[in-house]
């Protein structure tokens, strides 16, 4: 089993993360918390922790970890502190330690921060993170959400590298999207938009594999 840091498992998205993962017969899920208090919740089922900062160094964070995903974020308090320099801030250490792979939660609208009325900040600092990713040489998967709420997943998205419209997701499809993005048959050094649809997580995203594989035959 590959061991996966999970930064942001304190989250609303991250507990749904560590949960899949801990149900998986491939991951082993490490929780990166920042506190203390926070630690408890992870060992009593059982799932292995960290303590870390994301705006302080990370080097024992990455420690026997094979594969990254960074779900962690500032609730808008601190967007380049955490969103952008704190995403940076892993990535650095995560090609250090030789990770295997980098899967990235960011944003629909991170490609063109201006367009959101109110939130360009935020989207700035997450189109920054997704850049330095890219330009990382890690092997990476960049999923970006549409608007998420909080109804019961049913397993099925629309996916595209760019949806060219705008849609809401639940939390649950964002977070089996994460997690199957962590298997190596998984889109590779791709970004792609995911809002709610039609189509099972699994076949969307083999989807965009089999397209990619395609052109490249041709």
């Amino acid at each position: 089993m590959e061991n996966i840091l999970v930064a942001g498992a304190n989250g609303t998205t991250g507990k749904k993360i560590v949960n899949l993962l801990k149900a998986s017969q491939y991951f082993n899920p490490i929780a990166m918390v920042r506190k203390e208090d926070q630690l408890e919740q992870f060992k009593v089922q059982g799932v292995s922790t960290v303590l870390a900062d994301i705006t302080e160094d990370l080097t024992h964070a990455v420690k026997d970890v094979d594969k990254v995903l960074f779900a962690a974020g500032s609730g808008g308090k601190n967007v380049v502190e955490v969103d952008q320099e704190g995403a940076k801030r892993l990535m650095a250490v995560s090609k250090m330690a030789d990770v295997k792979k980098f899967v990235m939660l960011s944003t629909m609208g991170a490609d063109n921060p201006d367009a959101v009325d109110g939130m360009e900040d935020y989207m700035k600092a997450k189109q920054n993170a997704d850049e330095h990713l890219r330009a990382s040489e890690l092997n990476y998967t960049i999923v970006r959400p549409g608007t998420l709420n909080n109804t019961e997943g049913n397993g099925k998205i629309e996916l595209s590298e760019k949806l060219n419209k705008q849609g809401e997701i639940s939390r649950a499809d964002v977070a089996q999207t994460l997690v199957k993005a962590l298997h190596d048959d998984a889109p590779n050094n791709k970004t792609f938009e995911i809002i709610q649809g039609e189509t099972v997580i699994g076949e969307a995203m083999n989807s965009l594999q089999n397209n990619e594989l395609s052109t490249s035959v041709n």
